[in-house]
């Protein structure tokens, strides 16, 4: 890093300050998308009220980005496009969440399925980081389950957990492994 950079400034020196007044012109570069991809998933993380019942996704490209996923609360999907929004660098958002619809019948059977997958001891280390990487999606008792695990036992283990709660529909089960996370 530090090689590169002190070529990058002896290369400057050496062309002159014609070459600085158009360096500024540059546009975005590598780094700075990196820096928006950073800031966007920070600001979504720490969003108030995000629960493992959330689960938000993103595609940045070029100064827009598209928001995907689904929450529980309206207040989350206006409150994600907001704090999105504000990142310096972002122009424009497509807020694409979708709110699921209120259901007393998908509450219980979200509980039953928390309570199952962050109830099992295989599982139960999931749920002690501040922000769960297994989220469970629930629309009219269908479940999703969405999310990073470090082993594939622990995604098997999850889909077995889901589908034996009563109520539960369908499970698909969308979690990565950690080594195969794209």
């Amino acid at each position: 890093m530090k090689r590169t950079l002190y070529k990058s400034l002896l290369a400057l020196l050496v062309a002159g300050a014609s070459i600085l007044t158009t360096s500024a012109a540059v546009p975005t570069n590598p780094t700075t998308d990196e820096r928006l991809v950073k800031k966007v998933r920070t600001e979504l993380l720490t969003m108030p009220f995000l629960s493992v019942f959330d689960h938000l996704t993103y595609r940045i490209d070029g100064d827009t980005v598209y928001l995907h996923g689904q929450v529980i609360r309206p207040t989350l999907k206006t409150d994600a496009g907001r704090r999105v929004a504000r990142i310096e660098g972002i122009t424009k958002v497509v807020n694409e969440i979708e709110v699921l619809p209120l259901s007393p019948f998908d509450d219980r059977v979200r509980l039953a399925v928390a309570r199952a997958v962050y109830g099992n001891s295989v599982l139960n280390r999931y749920a002690l980081n501040p922000n769960p990487s297994i989220r469970i999606v629930v629309k009219n008792g269908n479940v999703t389950l969405e999310g990073v695990v470090d082993r594939e036992m622990d995604r098997n283990v999850a889909n077995l957990a889901a589908n034996g709660v009563f109520g539960v529909f369908s499970v698909t089960n969308n979690l990565q492994i950690e080594d195969s996370k794209i």
